[in-house]
Order: C-alpha cells, then structure tokens, then sequence
C-alpha cells in the first residue's frame, strides 16, 4: 500500500480526516491481520472499495473507516477493534462555553 495515493483517494472521494484513516490503514497492513483473514493484500484499492460500501449516513472517510473495521471484527473477531478511530466527545464543540 501507498500510503500517499491512500491518502489523495480518500481526501477525493470523502474530504475530512483522511490523515488518521491512512495511519490506521497503515498499522493494520502492518499487523498481518488482514492479509491473514482475506488472503490477500491491504491495498489503497481494496480500501477506497470497501469504504464505498459503507452506509449514506457515514459521511466521512473516518466514520466509514470505523464502519468497515466494524465488519471486520464481526467476520474475523475483535482483533480489529485497535483500529478503530476514536474522536474526544468535545470535537465541534466551542472550547469557551
């Protein structure tokens, strides 16, 4: 996987925090985990795939993310939770009130 081009792919198809999603992907690729449960390579292709698969309602490239390794952890088990992207419950909030 590149993770440049994963990062321009995302940034076009879903804009937002596309960043964090491709150091997640990267740690992923790294684990093994998926290579070992699909049978085959964790590439920027197979990631822009699935995350288009994600629901209407997943608006951006994090939260389809998070719902794809969501799928992952129910067909494979809960290896796949330690990639999740957690957001702090104050994000969009105004710091001053």
């Amino acid at each position: 996987m590149k993770p440049g081009r994963l990062e321009l792919e995302l940034e076009r198809e879903y804009g937002g925090e596309s960043r964090v999603v491709v150091r997640q992907a990267v740690d992923l690729r790294d684990s093994g985990y998926y290579r070992e449960d699909a049978g085959c390579d964790l590439t920027a292709d197979v990631i822009v795939d699935h995350l288009s698969d994600a629901p209407d309602d997943c608006t951006d490239a994090v939260e389809r993310w998070n719902w794809w390794v969501g799928s992952l952890a129910l067909a494979y088990g809960n290896r796949y939770a330690q990639f999740t992207i957690r957001r702090p419950p104050d994000v969009g909030k105004d710091p001053y009130r």
